[in-house]
């Protein structure tokens, strides 16, 4: 089983499929997941192998695919009955679980995703030494001649994580941008001067570029560090590139933390305290016009035998 979920993880791997693999690292009985216990969650959200039953796999889902938006590591505790109270690990993220007889499982959530691809189009010591230091710092790494430029960004998969990175010299400029403005990719520039980059931008206008898509445009390309070698240029885009993307995983999980959404797509296990997907909520009771939701069953019978006085936790 473990060796048929670890060759899946390895061709998802392959494919540049990003996933995330949680791991029971401890239990404290009774428990039916195991220590060494393996679960493969996509970015859709489908689950292959187990961690545990229904108190377990919603909360570990959700946590993958947070891991999977940030790229963080989580490492959960859920705390069955007679559990060691809050605070038994640092940084540990902790749930209760009394929807079963009171064990308490650990488990480590890893993302793996795929590496950033840095689309090099051109020629010259900037692509070279860019190139080189790409590759040191775990980008997948495309270097395109200017002539085969625009075939070869419509064939690749550019998506919001991809960068694309035109220094062809005058020779195609406009086509290679405009190839590359027309994908998903999240960072399309220009190595070039102030003066010549304000000229290519005026002249994408002339085309008709639309002006939401040459807003992306960074030209020139890398961060303002008065670079003037063809190697310090390279390494103000390469400085510009990891920038962006530090700065974007910081941006979702600040947005993911103060947002509030309109319609609430979770509900909170007056029972256990667990979150339960709205959508996807089997268990479900109402009283007083209000819907409740519950994890699993044994939380749904424990609720309805007294209703009144478990309706409180959900103020919890």
């Amino acid at each position: 089983m473990a060796e048929d979920l670890l060759a899946r993880a390895a061709e998802l791997g392959r494919r540049g499929e990003p996933f995330a693999l949680a791991t029971v690292v401890r239990c404290e009985r009774p428990t039916s997941a195991k220590p060494g216990a393996k679960a493969l969650i996509r970015e859709d959200g489908t689950v292959s192998g187990w961690v545990g039953g229904a108190c377990a796999a919603p909360v570990v889902v959700r946590e993958a695919l947070n891991s999977l938006r940030d790229g963080r590591p989580r490492f959960i505790g859920l705390i069955g009955e007679g559990g060691k109270g809050p605070g038994r690990t640092e940084g540990m993220l902790e749930y209760a679980m009394t929807c079963h007889s009171g064990g308490t499982l650990e488990i480590y959530v890893e993302p793996f995703l795929p590496k950033p691809l840095l689309v090099l189009v051109g020629h010259g010591p900037v692509v070279e030494t860019l190139a080189a230091l790409g590759r040191d710092v775990d980008y997948s790494i495309v270097v395109l001649p200017a002539d085969a430029a625009v075939d070869g960004l419509g064939g690749l998969a550019l998506t919001p994580r991809a960068s694309v990175v035109v220094a062809t010299h005058g020779e195609l400029d406009e086509e290679a941008l405009a190839r590359g403005l027309a994908t998903e990719a999240g960072y399309v520039s220009l190595v070039a001067s102030r003066k010549r980059a304000a000229v290519i931008t005026e002249s994408l206008k002339r085309r008709g570029m639309p002006p939401e898509r040459l807003g992306r445009l960074k030209a020139p390309a890398g961060l303002d560090i008065g670079a003037v070698t063809p190697e310090e240029i390279a390494v103000s885009i390469l400085a510009e590139l990891i920038q962006r993307h530090r700065n974007e995983k910081i941006a979702l999980v600040e947005t993911e933390t103060n947002q509030t959404p309109a319609a609430a797509a979770e509900a909170k296990d007056p029972i256990c305290g667990m979150l339960v997907e709205v959508a996807a909520g089997r268990y479900r009771s109402e009283v007083s016009g209000q819907v409740v939701y519950f994890c699993c069953l044994r939380c749904k019978e424990t609720f309805d035998s007294d209703p009144q006085k478990h309706i409180v936790g959900l103020d919890r």
